[in-house]
């Protein structure tokens, strides 16, 4: 009966580490798109979301079997209902990751300039949080969860520089007003990207130790 519960739980760090992909594309993508102008690859992004929200309904269900027909213990029962945060977390990363990819087709953004520089970076460095909270909950290496979480300070960071790039921006053109604000819009997904992020990174701490970093044990 424990090898077949084994099993299932190397199944369930599978299918995550494939939504984790998935996330981790849509942002790539989104981005590629945005600093390219690129309309089509904008658009697959958009529709790529479904194919989130598919895997996300796939865990879920593993999870609720789980749940339901194996009646696990502690650190396994805290295993599964932490999968079960962090894949809704996951799903909204796939929604922010479309929202940003249909500023850049209602936008027309075709340009790449100095202004998208930090944006860029916030992509990277959400990419870079998505990755790793994944990678720690099925390391079970709760060190790495608390990096991911500190690592958040590096994408707000970046999303004040954002707002300062656009400042000077607005300052120097006040015709580019629009153009700053589409930015900053996207700036903001990026910014709620890491938040996921990091609260992804939170549910695998409570997996690991049984407390979350609200402060309450479970």
């Amino acid at each position: 009966m424990r090898s077949k519960f084994d099993a299932q739980l190397a199944l369930l760090n599978t299918q995550l580490i494939q939504m984790g992909a998935l996330c981790e594309a849509a942002i790539a993508n989104a981005t590629k798109a945005l600093l390219e102008g690129d309309r089509e690859l904008a658009q697959k992004t958009v529709e790529a979301d479904e194919e989130i929200d598919q895997k996300e309904r796939e865990i879920e269900g593993l999870c609720l079997k789980l749940l339901l027909q194996q009646q696990p213990v502690a650190r396994d029962l805290r295993q599964i209902s932490s999968a079960l945060k962090m894949i809704t977390d996951m799903e909204r990363i796939g929604d922010q990751a479309g929202d940003i990819s249909e500023i850049t087709l209602l936008a027309n953004i075709k340009r790449a300039t100095a202004e998208t520089k930090h944006i860029t970076a916030m992509a990277q460095a959400t990419i870079k949080m998505v990755t790793d909270s994944i990678e720690a909950f099925v390391r079970q290496d709760l060190e790495l969860a608390r990096a991911v979480i500190a690592y958040d300070d590096v994408v707000d960071d970046l999303f004040n520089a954002v707002k300062s790039d656009m400042i000077s921006l607005i300052r120097v053109d006040a015709d580019n007003g629009e153009f700053a604000i589409d930015l900053m819009l996207i700036a903001k997904y990026f910014e709620r990207i890491g938040d996921h992020a990091t609260n992804i990174a939170e549910w695998v701490e409570f997996a690991i130790t049984g407390r979350h970093s609200n402060g309450a044990d479970q």
